[in-house]
């Protein structure tokens, strides 16, 4: 027979809660003190008191929990064994077990100014021990926890015991693994680029957070060539790389889908569906089970596929082009688009219902003329990939790489294409450059490709604009931006016209500045004049002032 041990009283009273263990705490023959088991061992620790042992069973173990508690009084009589009956049916059911365990922790009158708590998690299934340590782990139970492990030498049947601590903070190699995964994380979703903008680098930071612990559809917002594709492939690979996707990466332009053709490359089709359909087809959806679909140029998809979707989004289920039976596919969703899909859902060439299911999660990705301090690592990204595809190593010369960053760095450099043009650029200039060197002269010559192309397009879009819809121009958004909803009412002649005024006004420092641009003529023609009141008493035509106006 075991006996006690002299003990040094803590200066509050321990108190223990756990399981009993009704396999490795049997024994009732007097060969039971040559056994280690854990429950009676965790009061027999020389250097861990246990005032108090809250034993939870199991109601058909009563002559068990007789046994042991009569064992503790031998070895340990300062300790007083409370009984808890605590019937699981299932202790393998993770909900059944933590909702018993939960239903404890909420009714026991924990006193952590007045005891030390530590919870004994040797006992009991995995579960349970799981179901222990996640509440320990949120402070629903106030307590340490405690491993009790059978002698490895020695023959005191007491064993060891140790305290878990769940302050990970103190674990400095394990601090220091969590942050290099995170600054892993957030190098990947950058491409490995290290961006200077502090506004892109707070939202790749809450892009690398939702990623990783979420399976909610996510919405990438930015003008074409932004970086929305790359970056949701990059998105793809960090939730792989968690097991949050097991699937496949299944990317599709959304703006190359029309008629029945888009219903066939989403949803699939049955042979004969339509004329040409001369087999079954699965569609992208299907291709995209448990792993994640990304639907880039969103908002050209019709109204007709819109419905769709949102029902596969939140049934997981849909409808094949001709066929009777449902298909399953469990997919995450990325969506990209660079149009403004409030602007319209209100016109009606968006489903609000669908816009509010992938609006949970909604990142803007800035163009590059917004970026432009991020210009320079991206050439130098742009030639390493250059040279990884090409078995070509690059470089600028120093007059060179100073001539053409500060055109690129200037405003006249629209960089309409965004990452699209500088990579074509950059591909352009490397392919030119003998010895592998790129001079003044062919950074000269591509300045010059590059306004010719940029001057193109602009005359190319101002040309189009006549015949294009008012809805979906430069002067609605601006006037969007600054009034909301009320820009819907006005005359489409005095939004012309407004829209060129607020244009001023986003970029002037000051309400005189941007009335002395706008009334550059016909200020010259008065004596007196005050350009910043005439500004004034136009804008409150609209309901506006110079205060509330956006910033560029």
């Amino acid at each position: 027979m075991a006996h006690s041990q002299p003990h040094s009283r803590p200066a509050r009273p321990l108190v223990a809660l756990g399981m009993l263990g009704t396999q490795l705490d049997l024994g009732s023959t007097n060969k039971r003190w040559e056994k280690w088991r854990p429950t009676v061992g965790l009061c027999q620790q020389p250097d861990m008191l246990v005032s108090r042992l809250e034993l939870l069973t199991g109601s058909k173990w009563t002559d068990l929990r007789k046994q042991v508690s009569a064992d503790i009084a031998q070895v340990s009589p300062e300790t007083k064994v409370v009984p808890h009956t605590m019937d699981i049916r299932d202790p393998w059911d993770f909900e059944e077990a933590y909702a018993a365990l939960l239903a404890f922790a909420a009714k026991y009158p924990f006193d952590p100014d007045r005891e030390d708590y530590v919870v004994h998690i040797t006992t009991g299934t995995h579960v349970i021990q799981i179901c222990l340590f996640l509440l320990v782990e949120s402070r629903r139970i106030p307590a340490r926890l405690v491993q009790t492990s059978p002698p490895h030498r020695s023959s005191d049947p007491a064993g060891t015991a140790k305290i878990i601590d769940l302050d990970l903070t103190k674990y400095a190699s394990l601090a220091s693994r969590f942050a290099r995964e995170h600054r892993d994380a957030i190098n990947t979703l950058k491409s490995g680029i290290r961006t200077r903008n502090k506004a892109f680098n707070r939202t790749i930071q809450d892009i690398e957070h939702v990623a990783a612990n979420a399976i909610d559809p996510m919405l990438l917002l930015g003008p074409t060539g932004a970086g929305k594709s790359q970056l949701a492939k990059r998105i793809y690979e960090l939730k792989h790389a968690r097991h949050l996707a097991m699937g496949p990466f299944i990317e599709v332009n959304c703006a190359t889908l029309r008629g029945d053709s888009a219903m066939s490359t989403l949803f699939g089709h049955r042979k004969g569906a339509y004329t040409g359909a001369a087999s079954d087809r699965a569609g992208l959806l299907k291709a995209a089970d448990k792993g994640v679909l990304f639907l880039d140029e969103v908002g050209e998809l019709g109204l007709d596929e819109q419905a769709m979707l949102l029902r596969a989004l939140e049934e997981k289920r849909f409808l094949p082009l001709g066929s009777d039976e449902e298909t399953q596919s469990d997919f995450q969703l990325i969506a990209g688009t660079n149009r403004d899909l409030y602007i319209d859902a209100r016109a009606g060439r968006f489903r609000e219902d669908l816009l509010a299911r992938i609006n949970l999660w909604t990142f803007r990705l800035p163009a590059l003329r917004d970026r432009r301090e991020d210009i320079a690592p991206n050439i130098e990204y742009e030639l390493d990939q250059y040279a990884a595809r090409t078995g070509k190593s690059v470089r600028f010369t120093t007059e060179a790489s100073e001539q053409y960053l500060a055109f690129a760095q200037t405003p006249q450099a629209t960089w309409a294409g965004n990452f699209r043009d500088l990579s074509a650029s950059v591909t352009r200039l490397a392919t030119l450059a003998e010895g592998g060197r790129i001079t003044p002269t062919i950074v000269d010559h591509e300045i010059t490709r590059l306004n010719a192309a940029w001057h193109a397009s602009q005359l190319d879009s101002s040309l189009a604009t006549p015949q294009a819809s008012f809805a979906d121009s430069a002067d609605a958004a601006i006037l969007t931006r600054a009034m909301g909803t009320r820009a819907q009412s006005i005359d489409r002649f005095d939004a012309v016209q407004l829209a060129e005024v607020l244009r001023v006004c986003t970029r002037a420092r000051t309400l005189s500045e941007a009335g002395r641009e706008l009334f550059a003529i016909s200020r010259t023609t008065k004596a007196s004049v005050n350009d910043a009141d005439r500004l004034r008493k136009y804008l409150a035509r609209f309901g506006l002032t110079w205060d509330t106006l956006p910033r560029d």
